[in-house]
């Protein structure tokens, strides 16, 4: 699949309330949504046919829609289940759920409130995130150069396709270095998250995070905290200074790409894959399982 241009894979994509062939789900040039980055979208994946919190996905969808000043047009429900029957039609147990939301071509300009806004869906096969072998390890880190803006300056808390130009900025960066990935400090210099996944670390037995005051409060890292609560771990949500790094023994990231990946460096700083990383990635994996899956085991 890896070789196959995204736009040639096959299949069907869900587009406008219609299941129409891969290849022919396009847009105009002229979209709005491609040179304003007026977009939001979603990351999904599918477990043994079911796509985990589907619903919370969704109405995140809807959420990000309305925080950039536009209304979907298809309920949460109509998505939901537009998902759920794409997934069928693609015949996939495991993949990755990919719905986004978009201004259309009839305004080519700064203001574009009467644009038609357009839904469309696709659902692939994509194992892992990050190279298998090197994720056991504990993939490394570098440190990104733009920094997570003021939610003053930024819809930070919308899933939107223009808060992901710095990350794509910084993650080649960081990969031509050698790197898998590149922590993002916010705009006061703490540590603020990877390019597409929350950051947990690991000290005297607790758990510390960044408070999503400025980046989005993933779906997946708030799973992650409730299985840590759930080991009766102490979780502490706080600024973390960079300099902090230095005394924490582990760390790992978070998303629905990323699942639970533990890191072994962040620039200077050196983490261990200790137990209790170990033992969340196992916890965030029986999690996503359906419940018929579990109960076969």
């Amino acid at each position: 699949m890896a070789s196959v241009p995204f736009d040639q894979l096959d299949g069907e994509i869900w587009f406008d309330g219609q299941f129409v062939p891969w290849k022919d789900a396009k847009v105009h040039v002229l979209t709005h949504g491609l040179h304003y980055a007026s977009s939001v979208f979603e990351g999904e994946r599918a477990y043994g046919g079911r796509i985990f919190k589907l619903t919370e996905h969704t109405e995140r969808l809807h959420e990000s829609a309305r925080i950039l000043g536009f209304t979907i047009p298809y309920s949460v429900a109509q998505i939901d289940t537009a998902c759920e029957q794409l997934l069928q039609r693609q015949g996939f147990q495991d993949a990755y759920v990919r719905p986004i939301a978009w201004r259309g071509s009839e305004m080519m300009g700064v203001a574009a409130q009467k644009n038609t806004i357009h839904l469309a869906i696709a659902i692939w096969q994509w194992p892992s995130y990050f190279d298998p072998e090197q994720r056991m390890k504990g993939i490394r880190l570098d440190m990104a150069e733009y920094r997570r803006p003021d939610p003053r300056t930024a819809p930070s808390r919308a899933k939107a396709a223009g808060l992901y130009m710095i990350c794509t900025i910084s993650k080649h960066a960081a990969e031509q270095k050698g790197y898998a990935d590149a922590l993002m400090l916010d705009w006061r210099g703490h540590v603020a998250e990877a390019t597409g996944a929350n950051v947990f670390f690991i000290k005297d037995g607790k758990v510390h995070t960044p408070l999503a005051d400025c980046f989005l409060d993933g779906i997946t890292r708030r799973t992650v905290i409730d299985l840590i609560r759930k080991r009766g771990v102490e979780i502490v949500e706080r600024r973390i200074d960079p300099e902090e790094m230095a005394g924490f023994e582990q760390c790992f990231l978070t998303g629905t790409a990323a699942e639970v990946t533990p890191v072994s460096e962040i620039g200077p700083y050196r983490f261990e894959v200790g137990t209790l990383t170990k033992a969340l990635m196992d916890d965030y994996a029986r999690a996503v399982q359906p419940v018929s899956a579990l109960a076969a085991e």
